[in-house]
């Protein structure tokens, strides 16, 4: 196992329980410009392999932390448990942080009518498409932001579907003690192997559940393995055939999906990035600071490491740190992570 240590003291011993201090992150990514690290991103990172064994970690991966849409996939396997029965296209994006795109919207709506709902039924909350060029479109069009355009749209029409289904109360399907937000509590802890250490909420609305990496990284290894016949298989085949559904066109996750074939990926605002490999191999990081540009070049150290394909993932290096137009850094994993 590949175990990094940081460098600095350790800190001073507290009392307090773990969903109450500051995780213990390390330096995982550095911005260089000229040569001299002009800003470094801290974080925690797990990988387990199928037996749930840890194989890289860094910083405090135990710690709980809320892993934000990264759950999507989770919440997606729940909704098939309550009976969700959907083309490959919608069940992928059911798990999406979508980028607002026509089919994307089209899609949402194709979920509600199937299932007799209209948008009237949405409870998320609203936005202008997440997308830079999908929202510049939207704006251009002379819309506003509404629930259809936020990027959780899809993963909402199927939880107001599964309660026309099961003949639940569609008004009120975000309450923590409805019964469709009790499974999806149940499932998560279930693909998990840990109860959640904090409840919270949302941007969307949604119930958020606290895990730590380990837990989220055992998830997805789970998935990313799954027979495509249950329930975990067939979310995660979903999200790889429909990878375009699960975020959109210039994405990083979906061109991530793209570039190893039965790789699993989803991220979550905050800066998380999971990842799940065929082999049942899960991996789970979180940058402390929330920034978003640090994700994908510790997922890529980390997935060269694991000994995915590295001409596969040549396409997937940050873009260079500019300075008058021309490249003069680069955002790198840390020395702290990439000499060990």
């Amino acid at each position: 196992m590949t175990h990094i240590k940081d460098t600095m003291p350790a800190p001073e011993t507290s009392d307090s329980p773990p969903a109450q201090r500051t995780p213990r992150h390390v330096p995982l990514v550095e911005v260089t410009r000229d040569g001299l690290v002009e800003s470094v991103h801290y974080g925690s990172l797990a990988a387990l392999a199928h037996d749930g064994t840890p194989v890289i970690e860094a910083g405090e991966p135990q710690a709980p932390m809320y892993p934000r849409s990264s759950l999507k996939p989770l919440q997606a396997v729940a909704l098939l448990k309550a009976g969700l029965d959907l083309p490959q296209n919608l069940l992928a994006l059911t798990a999406a942080s979508h980028s607002g795109a026509s089919m994307h919207r089209e899609g949402a709506r194709e979920i509600l009518g199937l299932h007799g709902l209209t948008e009237a039924a949405l409870g998320n909350s609203t936005d202008l498409p997440y997308g830079v060029k999908e929202r510049e479109e939207w704006l251009r069009a002379g819309n506003g932001p509404t629930q259809i355009a936020q990027n959780c749209s899809g993963k909402h029409a199927s939880m107001t579907a599964v309660c026309v289904i099961n003949g639940w109360p569609v008004e009120g399907y975000l309450h923590p003690e409805h019964p469709l937000q009790v499974l999806v509590r149940d499932t998560i802890t279930e693909l998990t192997g840990e109860e959640a250490a904090a409840v919270s909420t949302d941007g969307c609305g949604t119930p958020l559940f606290a895990h730590s990496l380990f837990g989220m990284a055992r998830a997805y290894g789970r998935l990313a393995a799954a027979d495509e016949e249950t329930n975990e298989g067939k979310v995660a085949h979903a999200m790889r055939r429909c990878p375009e559904m699960v975020a959109g066109e210039g994405r990083d996750v979906t061109a991530l999906m793209r570039a190893v074939p039965g790789l699993l990926a989803k991220d979550g605002f905050e800066g998380l990035q999971l990842v799940g490999l065929p082999d049942g191999t899960g991996f789970a990081v979180k940058i402390s600071d929330g920034g978003d540009r640090a994700r994908m070049p510790i997922t890529v150290e980390v997935l060269r490491r694991l000994g995915v394909d590295g001409g596969s993932l040549d396409t997937l290096q940050s873009p260079p740190v500019l300075g008058g137009g021309h490249p003069v850094g680069e955002l790198r994993a840390a020395p702290i992570f990439s000499k060990n």
